[in-house]
């Protein structure tokens, strides 16, 4: 007994919808952005900075140490971490949110 299975296509008609109106026509481009919405803060900028650090897993990890410990590990060790780094981590040795690393709120 041999039973002949054919394609889905066989049982349902293939059917195009046609397009309305033509052409489409492009969405009007948005206005360009203000030169203040462009440019970060100085705060912005060595925030990310010191997050780029924080990711950087060349100079080892970071969870469980504040940022300039992890920087002076790294320079005992060899491993060459940026000056720059350090420099901002001196001058701003009283804020928190410079200081401490991207994962210092999940527990060890």
């Amino acid at each position: 007994m041999t039973t002949k299975h054919g394609l889905i296509t066989d049982s349902f008609k293939v059917v195009k919808k046609a397009r309305r109106g033509g052409k489409r026509q492009k969405a009007p481009s948005p206005p360009p952005q203000k030169a203040e919405q462009v440019t970060k803060t100085v705060r912005e900028e060595e925030l990310q900075k010191l997050q780029q650090f924080d990711l950087d897993w060349r100079f080892g990890p970071c969870t469980g140490i504040r940022r300039l410990q992890r920087w002076e590990r790294a320079k005992l060790h060899g491993l060459n971490p940026p000056e720059e780094i350090r420099y901002l981590l001196l001058q701003t040795n009283t804020d928190p949110e410079y200081n401490q690393s991207l994962w210092c709120d999940y527990p060890l």
